[in-house]
């Protein structure tokens, strides 16, 4: 039953990661036709559809309701269906294919960003060992975004803005992520689909504000079928499928199993980008195999405080308080 569950589990966040990885390359080629605005918002418009359909069929119209809970919902669904979004895809418009490359090395920083925001927001400093992963990962990704070109620093203000809102982006969806431990007592379905609900709402409020003022035009149908194959994907795969399957297999394998899988995110885009034509450079296969080093040398870290964690549980019954604290000593030796 263990076995069934941990292959159905690594399924489940390969899927995700893979359509994740492949999400970059395709947006580039929609991208070319549209503006990341509608683009974001047309997607998880129609994702936010199709999620309610599923609450809708599966718990009924009571869990519709937001139990007090708005506020906290409007917020995380709009770092994760507004900002992520709006951020990584233009961003990535305005790096052209090096874009591509950064939004998926930002996507599998994700762990190491998420240490750094625990950081700022517990103002307790991890560990000398996750540290150290973190400066290794960083190191891979300097690698990557720059190519290895020093005259990358010669222009960084042409740079910098773009490279800014990409990780703006993936800022909000740590912070979304991290939402979800507010509401355990929520299924997933519900916390997804009423999050990108009101995430939705934000993204429309901010494409109509932009389009009345002449800003942003709005798309013609034209323009909107030219990308239907590409919108297609991006809904069903990496808006749809890997959200749903991603939850569930971290899950079924925990999340320090199924972070793992997200290294085959920059994997998965490379492969799809050389298929492409495009050639990917010594310096960012080197600075993605750093970050991923520095992913799997800090989870396997974790899992050696894990075992010590259990080990050092006396076989009396503990006090809940007693296992707290021995948790909390093994997390920042």
């Amino acid at each position: 039953m263990l076995k069934k569950q941990t292959i159905i589990g690594s399924i489940l966040c390969l899927i995700a990661s893979m359509s994740w990885g492949a999400m970059f390359p395709v947006a580039h080629v929609a991208l070319q036709q549209i503006d990341p605005f509608y683009f974001s918002f047309i997607r998880y418009f129609v994702v936010a559809i199709i999620l309610s359909v599923m609450l809708w069929m599966k718990e009924g119209r009571a869990a519709f309701r937001l139990e007090g809970r708005g506020k906290a919902l409007l917020f995380f669904g709009t770092m994760a269906f507004t900002v992520y979004n709006m951020g990584v895809f233009l961003g990535q418009q305005l790096m052209g294919e090096a874009g591509t490359i950064a939004a998926s090395i930002m996507e599998v920083m994700m762990p190491m960003i998420s240490i750094m925001v625990l950081w700022l927001t517990t103002r307790k400093a991890p560990n000398k060992f996750t540290l150290i992963s973190v400066v290794i990962a960083l190191a891979g990704a300097l690698l990557v975004i720059t190519n290895g070109k020093l005259d990358f620093f010669l222009m960084a203000g042409q740079h910098l803005f773009p490279l800014l809102l990409v990780f703006t982006g993936v800022m909000g969806w740590v912070i979304y992520s991290m939402g979800g431990t507010r509401f355990k007592d929520w299924s997933i379905l519900r916390y997804s689909t009423l999050t990108c609900l009101l995430g939705s709402a934000v993204s429309l409020i901010v494409v109509s504000a932009a389009s009345i003022s002449g800003a942003l035009p709005v798309p013609t149908l034209h323009t909107i079928f030219s990308i239907k194959y590409e919108m297609a994907f991006m809904i069903l795969l990496p808006g749809l499928a890997a959200l749903l399957c991603w939850n569930q297999g971290i899950k079924l394998l925990s999340p320090l199993n199924g972070i793992l899988f997200i290294n085959f995110v920059p994997i998965t885009t490379f492969v799809i980008m050389a298929f492409q034509g495009y050639q990917v450079s010594m310096y960012e296969f080197y600075g993605t195999l750093l970050i991923i080093f520095a992913l799997l040398r800090n989870n396997l870290h974790q899992r050696k405080a894990q075992r010590n964690i259990r080990i050092d549980i006396p076989k009396t019954a503990p006090t809940t308080t007693t296992v707290k604290e021995e948790r909390m000593k093994a997390a920042s030796s």
